[in-house]
């Protein structure tokens, strides 16, 4: 368990503000307290100092993981988001994407959005920007990639891809063994 370098914080922050812009400053200074990232095991770690005191208390190789696994650094340093960030990320979403209830399974089992399951999305969305998938019933379901700006949306075609599929809540279930 150590601090991000400063490569490692940028690509992590690059990558968070494609999702929720400059609120990535709102997840570190919150108001219950001091929260920081932290790398263990080529795995990105969001938590509170009082957990980062407890869990510095174990050797290394015996700490499994510790606060919320936001996600992980790849062989080729890219960082991948997980599922298990969106509970954090959702509340300062820039751009959201609901789907219609008979698209969110599809969206649930790992298939990229079509415009016919498209319920609403949020006005100048830019292409290729993050975006925060959600029922019509605003639980937040995933993330993905815009594939197309809100503009072209109106226009397209009804099975014309909109939102690259990235991460959905699905995944705890099937890859259970990979997210810790």
């Amino acid at each position: 368990m150590r601090p991000l370098t400063d490569d490692e914080t940028k690509i992590l922050f690059e990558k968070l503000s494609k999702y929720i812009g400059d609120n990535v400053r709102m997840l570190l200074e919150r108001p219950d307290g001091l929260y920081t990232f932290r790398l263990h095991r080529e795995r990105v770690y969001y938590c509170s100092e009082a957990i980062i005191k407890y869990a510095s208390n174990f050797p290394r190789k015996e700490l499994l993981s510790f606060g919320t696994c936001f996600g992980r650094f790849t062989k080729t340093r890219k960082f991948r988001l997980h599922i298990t960030a969106l509970d954090f990320i959702a509340p300062y979403a820039k751009y959201k994407v609901w789907l219609k209830p008979n698209a969110e399974q599809q969206f649930l089992y790992g298939h990229n959005v079509v415009k016919s399951g498209l319920g609403r999305i949020t006005e100048n969305t830019p292409k290729y920007h993050g975006v925060i998938v959600y029922t019509m019933n605003d639980v937040p379901l995933g993330f993905g990639v815009a594939a197309k700006s809100t503009i072209e949306c109106r226009a397209t075609d009804p099975m014309a891809l909109v939102v690259f599929h990235q991460a959905d809540v699905g995944e705890f279930l099937r890859n259970e063994d990979a997210l810790t």
